[in-house]
């Protein structure tokens, strides 16, 4: 997701406040908040995916394989 698209999440959602928006319009903002969302899972994704858990007897297990085969297999 780039700043062009989300300065056009905040400009929809400054509009949906001040004056209402077209069917049109609030059709792009539901677009482009589910680009938004799935880019921040994403982005969280991969950020777990290369966190590591230290126990305190040293051993290293990754977060990744800790939680494989989870509630949605991922």
């Amino acid at each position: 997701m780039n700043q062009s698209q989300l300065d056009r999440i905040n400009e929809l959602y400054r509009k949906s406040k001040a004056e209402g928006l077209t069917p049109e319009e609030k059709e792009e903002q539901a677009r482009l908040r589910g680009e938004y969302v799935a880019a921040i899972r994403a982005s969280l994704r991969g950020e777990l995916d290369n966190m590591k858990i230290q126990y305190p007897d040293g051993r290293l297990e990754s977060v990744k394989d800790r939680y494989k085969g989870g509630r949605n297999g991922n």
